[in-house]
């Protein structure tokens, strides 16, 4: 087993069989984004993509939230008479670069939603391909409280999730969905207690891990380009994907192991 673990800044990581833990660490400001942030995620997520041993990435938050979205400290300069703030500007500098990298990463990445996810921080574990919330954790789609919209892959994550009704109704009001309730609308994938979050989102990486991940990789594209392809795009993505699938070690390891009736041995390959 490998481990390796970062000192702590504004996020830590720490990798082992095959699993990258990203943690949120500003528990102070309930994780909230600043530009420090914004890079430091933006690399951790850019060094695991690239590291061939990763097969799962796991993004959680360090203390009571998960991420409550923009630091307001941060953004309170930006906000000075006679100087109207560029914010889309900011959103493709800081935020989109990530997003987009989650969703084009091969890794699946779990999001472990400790707490609070708002503004930002609800795009943010939107974006993650699975949701595994504490009990204590709720989404919010704060940004019409200051007349903005929903921003960072929200307005495209969250019809998909809840349709484009329920959608237009959390974006528009603001109101905070409680874990229960985003298990009953489909945005988490399962609530455990507070004390079993880390446990259950790592069962469920390890189970991943173990995988072929290539298999993974191909499946979380074509999922993810499915909204956009008609059918005839998506059977003709699909064949190409299963071609792809099909010259791997890992299926020829598949078929041989049901053959032999044994566990497969996957190796990413």
């Amino acid at each position: 087993m490998t481990t390796t673990t970062t000192e702590p800044t504004t996020i830590t990581t720490s990798t082992a069989d095959g699993i990258a833990t990203i943690t949120l660490n500003r528990p102070d400001v309930y994780n909230a984004f600043n530009n420090d942030l914004s890079k430091e995620l933006l690399g951790a997520l850019k060094s695991a993509s690239r590291d061939k041993t990763v097969r799962v990435v796991i993004l959680t938050g360090e203390g009571k939230a998960f991420s409550s979205g923009q630091d307001l400290g941060d953004l309170k300069k930006k906000y000075v008479p006679g100087h109207v703030p560029a914010l889309g500007e900011d959103l493709k500098r800081r935020y989109d670069p990530i997003i987009s990298l989650m969703r084009s990463m091969d890794a699946p990445i779990i999001g472990a939603i400790n707490g609070v996810a708002a503004g930002a921080g609800c795009s943010l574990a939107l974006a993650c391909d699975m949701r595994i919330c504490s009990e204590h954790a709720s989404f919010i789609e704060v940004f019409i409280n200051v007349g903005l919209i929903p921003d960072s892959g929200s307005t495209w994550f969250l019809p998909r999730l809840v349709g484009l009704g329920k959608a237009m109704e959390l974006c528009c009001t603001g109101d905070k969905v409680s874990a229960e309730e985003a298990l009953r609308l489909g945005i988490a994938n399962k609530v455990v207690p507070a004390d079993q979050l880390m446990d259950e989102a790592m069962a469920l990486a390890k189970k991943l891990a173990n995988l072929p991940a290539r298999g993974i990789a191909l499946t979380k594209k074509l999922l993810n380009q499915s909204f956009e392809n008609d059918l005839t795009t998506q059977l003709t993505a699909e064949a190409f994907a299963q071609d792809t699938a099909g010259r791997t070690a890992d299926h020829y390891e598949g078929v041989v192991a049901f053959i032999e009736k044994r566990k497969p041995v996957f190796k990413g390959q």
